[in-house]
């Protein structure tokens, strides 16, 4: 059984057997994912701009942490930035450190407010808040602290502006498969 008898994910139990094997399906699709906006983007003419447009490494991220918890979530944060970029060399080796750091902040905040009250689309905000907050802070800090110079500080604002659909995305698509797993009531 992976969930309790509850219809609400806010409180079920989930093995750590379950956990992993979430985590490394979320990797999978963190991977995946991107692959396949590259490869249409390229069709279109668009190159990689559908990913940077449409965010898709934080979807599965995002989403094994409210199903699965806080560590689940923060593994694949972590690993599915190092696991695609040994595949794909993607994301560019400069960004790579914040990339990780951003993917696993989402993991952790959302599997923390798996428990939470707070309504899914809340959830999410938060959880974009927080890791596209961190983000920067890390960027902010190689930059300025660290003399980094091969990452602008303008690449803050630029992510957001130009990742803004994939995040309304994300306000849709999360809760809409919350709900669809709920309603499945998984045992």
């Amino acid at each position: 059984m992976v969930f309790t008898e509850r219809k609400s994910l806010g409180t079920a139990q989930v093995s750590i057997r379950i956990q992993a094997l979430a985590a490394a399906v979320s990797v999978v699709a963190a991977v995946a994912l991107p692959q396949i906006l590259h490869v249409v983007g390229a069709g279109f003419g668009l190159g990689s701009t559908l990913g940077e447009m449409l965010l898709p490494m934080h979807l599965p991220v995002i989403l094994v942490g409210l199903l699965a918890g806080p560590w689940a979530g923060a593994a694949a944060g972590f690993l599915a930035p190092l696991v695609s970029f040994g595949l794909t060399a993607m994301p560019g080796r400069a960004m790579l450190p914040f990339i990780v750091i951003e993917l696993c902040v989402y993991g952790l905040a959302a599997g923390l407010l798996r428990t939470s009250s707070t309504p899914n689309l809340g959830k999410v905000v938060i959880v974009q808040i927080s890791g596209r907050a961190i983000r920067a802070a890390a960027i902010l800090l190689a930059v300025m602290v660290l003399g980094v110079s091969s990452i602008p500080v303008s690449i803050i604002w630029t992510s957001i502006s130009v990742g803004v659909f994939g995040l309304a995305l994300q306000w849709v698509l999360i809760p809409a498969i919350l709900r669809w797993v709920v309603k499945q009531d998984v045992r």
